[in-house]
């Protein structure tokens, strides 16, 4: 199979995971830059060590912002974009631009998600450096890119059943075929240097802590510099979207709306008063309220479900009118299905319902 290039890739929404199907409160929040974003080939300056660029991506997000961060003789990126020729005009109009003559040193991936290391490669060839990551964020991208076949597997076919879809919709929706995660990312460099909760990553002026979270994805690294009160925080804190947390085929038993209430719990113990760097969106004031907000939607929406398992059985499909505030169709299934799923392990591992299986699809009931 050739090589997937930024030339050679058609955007698909599904695989970033990030596109949110419900709002949350964004009340207390305070933007320093209002709706400001850095141009084509622009970088700005927000804080001692950290610099924003903004890189265009098409669909509802519209963009992903890298950060891009002081380092021994240059500049540390943090989150590179989509596999598009889109993004890589992005990144050659920086370097022709505020990044000319300005070596990359180092890469880093908040997470797995295409749009967050989708040219990760291309940078640490360009560049000749190294690729960051936490180690449950690499090891599942490379499964993932490795994971290319003819047809979706027979699992992906039962899960899809399970939650409630009809056989004709399964089939429509297995049809899309398998292994696209690989033609969203550029070839991944061979080997990579981990990073884990804790670590204190030296930039000769600035250092960074990693800070993890679960929940969106397995093992999601934010960065914090407690000096100038900065927190690069990918997907793990958004300001007016939540990111997308759902139950997937690697572990369809598990729990991953828990380890995101957990993350926020964690999150918590950071400083109120941190500038928050996200991966879309503005950067922000606010980090408690935000957090607040996203772990109160979550119990809400689990209410809500929990509410109505106590009147009639219910698949996941069937919870899509008390979970999201938008039309599910084609291009959102997989992502809305996951995420419902999600809602009904945690009321299992809550207690507060139990799960059936007939006939292949799992009906869920108030315990």
């Amino acid at each position: 199979m050739d090589k997937p290039t930024p030339e050679s890739v058609s955007p698909d929404a599904s695989l970033t995971a990030d596109e949110s199907f419900t709002a949350t409160s964004s009340a207390g929040l305070t933007y320093p830059w209002g709706d400001f974003a850095p141009g084509p080939g622009k970088l700005h300056r927000i804080a001692d060590g950290i610099s924003w660029a903004r890189i265009p991506m098409p669909g509802s997000l519209g963009h992903i912002n890298s950060w891009l961060l002081d380092d021994h003789q240059g500049f540390a990126v943090v989150d590179s974009g989509m596999l598009l020729r889109e993004c890589s005009d992005a990144w050659k109009a920086l370097f022709a631009g505020d990044l000319a003559e300005t070596p990359i040193t180092r890469v880093f991936g908040t997470h797995l998600h295409p749009d967050h290391i989708g040219l990760a490669g291309w940078l640490c060839k360009k560049f000749d450096t190294d690729l960051w990551m936490s180690r449950g964020e690499w090891l599942t991208a490379r499964m993932l890119i490795a994971d290319v076949r003819d047809e979706a597997p027979l699992a992906y076919h039962q899960m899809q059943r399970g939650a409630g879809w009809d056989a004709d919709t399964v089939a429509e929706m297995a049809g899309k075929g398998w292994g696209r995660f690989a033609q969203m990312v550029f070839e991944m460099p061979v080997s990579y240097r981990r990073i884990a909760e804790g670590d204190v990553l030296d930039m000769g002026a600035h250092q960074w802590r990693v800070v993890v979270g679960s929940g969106h994805s397995p093992e999601h690294a934010c960065l914090l510099n407690e000096t100038t009160g900065v927190l690069v925080s990918g997907d793990q804190v958004l300001p007016r979207i939540s990111s997308n947390v759902s139950v997937n085929l690697s572990e369809p038993e598990s729990d991953p709306l828990g380890d995101w209430l957990t993350s926020i719990d964690r999150l918590l113990h950071l400083p109120a008063d941190l500038l928050v760097c996200p991966a879309h969106g503005e950067p922000f004031y606010g980090l408690h309220p935000r957090l607040i907000a996203l772990r109160d939607e979550h119990h809400r929406r689990l209410d809500q479900v929990h509410a109505e398992l106590k009147v009639r059985p219910l698949r996941a499909v069937d919870c899509f009118p008390l979970l999201f505030n938008r039309p599910i169709g084609g291009h959102n299934r997989d992502l809305a299905t996951g995420e419902a799923i999600a809602h009904l392990h945690r009321l299992r591992a809550d207690g507060r319902a139990r799960r059936d299986t007939v006939d292949g699809v799992h009906w869920y009931h108030a315990a």
